[in-house]
């Protein structure tokens, strides 16, 4: 098979402990995970059916990667997150199963423009240019599950600066793992591969130039990003 462009390079992130990688064919993220969060970004914290958005797989950053402050945006924002890696793909997956479709676990931040994002949400418009954009998902190194079991509670923490910003716990995902595996599974057929962003706890703020921001799971590691200046 030839092609008329060169494909792109496969996307891939680190896994922990070794010099393997980890494919990464698409990122799902799941909206308003937290109640807490939910309630800061002015919605009801009930436990409505959960909602999805994406992000391309070559938005991957890894960690100590510096990320330049992104164009179109003067109210760039971090989001800890907990991702959970793909191994065994599947179809109308049931929650008892779906751990089994499980990899492993990750630490992430979904980087978000946050003032095109809530342009979108109050025009009835899709999210992508607040959350799809440029090295906008950092992805810490995978855990396998094999080795650290599956992540069902723990401190969850983001600091800027060394200044607390986000503390939370697992435990307080409204939506648990294998709710999501088997949610989404019904919707869209599931890949080894897939990353899934779980959601954010409170506490999401800005990010400027000049700032270290740091995520951290327990059990999971430390993902840490640098901003710099706009090019």
């Amino acid at each position: 098979m030839s092609f008329v462009i060169d494909p792109p390079k496969q996307a891939s992130v680190a896994v922990a402990g070794t010099d393997a990688r980890f494919p990464v064919r698409r990122i799902f993220c799941v909206g308003r995970n937290y109640a807490a969060h939910a309630v800061e970004m002015g919605k009801d914290p009930e436990r409505d059916p959960p909602f999805f958005f994406t992000k391309p797989a070559d938005a991957v950053v890894e960690s100590g990667e510096t990320v330049v402050y992104p164009p179109e945006t003067g109210n760039f924002h971090y989001e800890a997150e907990l991702i959970v890696a793909i191994g065994t793909g599947g179809t109308a997956i049931t929650e008892d199963k779906a751990l089994e479709h499980v990899w492993g676990y990750a630490v992430g931040n979904d980087l978000t423009r946050r003032d095109l994002q809530l342009q979108a949400r109050e025009q009835g418009r899709p999210w992508d240019w607040g959350k799809a954009f440029d090295r906008s998902a950092v992805i810490g190194p995978v855990h396998p599950a094999s080795e650290v079991g599956h992540v069902a509670s723990g401190a969850i923490t983001l600091s800027v600066n060394g200044e607390t910003r986000q503390n939370s716990d697992l435990a307080k995902l409204i939506w648990s793992v294998p709710e999501i595996i088997s949610i989404l599974s019904h919707s869209i057929a599931l890949a080894p591969g897939d990353l899934i962003m779980t959601g954010t706890p409170e506490g999401v703020g800005p990010l400027v130039p000049g700032d270290t921001c740091v995520v951290e799971i327990a059990g999971l590691g430390r993902i840490e990003t640098p901003i710099a200046p706009r090019d």
